[in-house]
């Protein structure tokens, strides 16, 4: 006999370990403990300014995280390879399976056992009536199930049935509704994207005109930017319920959109965005995730010109939407980059919407706009924007203020309405206060194949549990005292079926009354193997 080759071997038993059930159902289980950090920790493709809080209230660990991939968890090389891994044993192990179904469902039911007394379930009797009618009558009470009725020697009747066959198939429907889930989803990453953008409540407008229009853009592989679909979105308002903890209670934001049908004509049309209820444009979704406030200041120069900006601060105490933030100005008519860089000027410091002081310190009491209030710093000098390096809206370089090209020139609590006035005569006003909203926009044309598959994994799997499967035989033999002698057995194919009831309905039907149920052989189970 040739001695098989170690590493065919090697590659045969490990493609078997790899597409067994037992492989599959570990990967799955995998797969979803995999997909805990995505639902625990803030993700770049969500909310990045939640990372970007994270990383600050956790200096050590957040780096370490970011490493393993645990901020971008559904991108990161390890989720892909146990995604794939379950693709593969899936592949592997439900192919087999459907081939090997389709086959049995084009085979008659088995043979009935020599010996019926073996079986779990039996019972015998005699009746008067002849082994055709025996069979026939049998073949009346067990419509619905797929019988096969066969002769043997002596005159002898058989009949073969078996039901449950929906079992299986609500089984493979379950596995390959994931393999099309799994497919779905792959699609989705491939030809989807999702954008972040902040837009201010107060008419502002955003379209989706291409990437650089958002604050964050997570493109599909195959996506370039060059072909989003076309639509413009008007944000006017923007209205948050409270109820008197502080909880939230609704968010809602007034929209004006156009879709990609409006554009030419200018036609728009109202919408009220709400959380979990997006604005459905054909495979693209608006989201409405976050809002927060932008403080408003308009700074007057000593030469008289002015200049007014509305910059959101980020949220750093959701439960009373405490806010921090920076904004920058530079000085009007300046053209010599070396004096605009000594004259630029940033507000920073943090926004109450419900003010509470402790001292001259600033808290908020309240996440409604009540009573706001700010507490700011003004700096003065290099703002380092054309350092090269990125900078990030809601603070200033802080290289800039270790340097000393960057100085505090003045401190202060203001309300709106009132200002503060510099040592050089510029003047900081605090006008009030605008709203913006946070939006999410996604698109991927396979959401309705991904909701139809895992309507099929939930039906595939309530069949495979709802379905008992469960075979019997009867024999009908001339030659007893009374005419016909007939034997009954059955066998459930299935763990703890409870056929048992079904069982003795069947009895109660086909033999006479009287007739006693044989009880179960010691040893039998209710998936003992039938006896040839």
């Amino acid at each position: 006999m040739t001695q098989a080759n170690p590493v065919t071997a090697a590659l045969r038993n490990t493609w078997r370990g790899l597409t067994s059930m037992r492989t599959a159902l570990m990967l799955l289980f995998l797969l979803a403990v995999a997909a805990l950090p995505g639902a625990l920790l803030p993700q770049h493709s969500l909310n990045p300014q939640r990372v970007r809080t994270y990383f600050e209230q956790h200096p050590t660990l957040a780096p370490v995280l970011d490493r393993l991939g645990f901020f971008d968890v559904f991108a990161s090389p390890w989720f892909a390879a146990i995604y794939l891994l379950l693709f593969v044993s899936l592949v592997g192990c439900v192919v087999p399976r459907s081939i090997d179904y389709a086959r049995q469902l084009r085979k008659p039911p088995v043979i009935t056992p020599r010996n019926l007394a073996r079986l779990p379930h039996h019972a015998h009797g005699e009746t008067a009536v002849s082994a055709g009618e025996v069979i026939a009558a049998t073949q009346r009470r067990l419509r619905g199930w797929r019988v096969a009725v066969r002769d043997e020697p002596g005159g002898v009747r058989t009949i073969s049935a078996e039901r449950g066959y929906l079992r299986e198939a609500g089984n493979l429907v379950f596995h390959l509704a994931l393999l099309g889930l799994l497919v779905a989803f792959a699609i989705g990453k491939l030809v989807g994207y999702q954008g972040q953008v902040i837009v201010l409540a107060n008419g502002s407008q955003f379209c989706n005109s291409g990437p650089l229009a958002y604050d964050s853009f997570s493109p599909g592989r195959s996506v370039d930017g060059t072909a989003l679909t076309p639509f413009c979105l008007q944000v006017n308002d923007f209205n948050a319920t409270y109820l008197p903890t502080g909880e939230a209670e609704d968010f809602r934001a007034a929209l004006l959109y156009q879709g990609p049908g409006d554009l030419t004509a200018g036609t728009w049309h109202p919408y009220q965005l709400r959380v979990n209820d997006p604005l459905r444009m054909g495979g693209t979704r608006v989201y409405l995730i976050g809002h927060g406030y932008a403080p408003q200041f308009t700074v007057t120069f000593p030469d008289g010109q002015q200049r007014s900006a509305a910059v959101q601060w980020a949220p750093v105490e959701l439960g009373t939407m405490l806010s921090e933030g920076t904004t920058k100005f530079d000085p009007p008519g300046v053209t010599d980059d070396a004096v605009r860089r000594t004259r630029q000027l940033a507000i920073t410091g943090l926004f109450a919407p419900t003010a509470a002081f402790r001292g001259s310190l600033l808290s908020s009491g309240f996440p409604a706009l009540l009573d706001p209030a700010v507490a700011i710093d003004v700096l003065k000098g290099d703002l380092g924007n054309n350092s090269g390096r990125g900078q990030s809206i809601f603070s200033i370089d802080q290289s800039m203020v270790d340097s000393g090209r960057l100085k505090q020139v003045a401190r202060s609590n203001l309300r709106p309405g009132e200002q503060l006035t510099l040592p050089d005569g510029t003047i900081v006003h605090f006008d009030g206060v605008t709203r913006f909203v946070s939006l999410q926009v996604s698109y991927d044309p396979a959401q309705p194949w991904v909701l139809a598959f895992a309507v099929l994994v939930l039906g595939g799997l309530g069949l495979s549990l709802a379905v008992k499967r469960r075979r019997f035989w009867a024999r009908a033999a001339p030659g007893g005292p009374v005419g016909t002698v007939v034997e009954l057995g059955g066998l459930a194919r299935t763990e703890a079926a409870g056929y048992g009831e079904e069982f003795d309905r069947i009895v109660a039907d086909l033999l006479p009354p009287g007739t006693a149920r044989s009880p179960v052989p010691a040893g039998a189970s209710e998936t003992s193997r039938e006896g040839r």
